[in-house]
């Protein structure tokens, strides 16, 4: 039997991509460490006053890559208290995000594709999609906005990460 392509080209995704948003806070943690810099700095550093913090970027890359996934898979989406503070708490949240969507079974993506998909998005306007177009034109796009933030938000204060650990493995 072969994997359901919407588990297909949303799950293995989201493991590639958080498992090297992982590996950029890593070198994130080592590098303030290295250079005596306060975590926090990095923690909060925005690319722009009215952007988001890294902190954030990081926590809506991982809300994206487990609701996009939960909806698809017809399955309550894992609230999460968005109460992280430090990079073992934000490695912590990502882990928490694989062991998720790593233990979704790809047989419930079978329908995802025509599934109807709600979202209110922080807004009182609702937006219905059919799963395709859920995760092609809102969930994956969202997910690669924040996670790419993140790295560039790292990149320009200085971490030394490049277009490889950016894409991880």
């Amino acid at each position: 039997m072969t994997t359901p392509y919407m588990h297909a080209t949303s799950v293995p995704v989201f493991q590639q991509m958080l498992g090297a948003l992982s590996r950029v806070l890593g070198k994130a943690q080592a590098h303030a460490s290295a250079k005596n810099i306060d975590p926090a700095a990095l923690l909060q550093a925005r690319l722009y006053p009215d952007m988001l913090p890294l902190l954030r970027q990081v926590q809506i890359a991982c809300d994206f890559a487990k609701g996009v996934s939960a909806r698809l898979a017809g399955v309550e989406v894992p609230a999460m208290a968005d109460d992280e503070q430090s990079f073992e708490q934000l490695q912590a949240r990502v882990a928490a995000v694989l062991a998720f969507v790593g233990g979704l079974d790809a047989a419930a993506f079978e329908q995802a594709a025509t599934r109807e998909i709600v979202t209110q998005a922080g807004t009182p306007k609702e937006k219905r999609f059919t799963g395709q177009d859920y995760l092609l034109t809102y969930g994956l796009p969202h997910f690669f906005f924040h996670v790419t933030t993140a790295y560039a938000l790292l990149r320009h204060n200085g971490v030394e990460v490049g277009k490889k650990d950016y894409l991880g493995t």
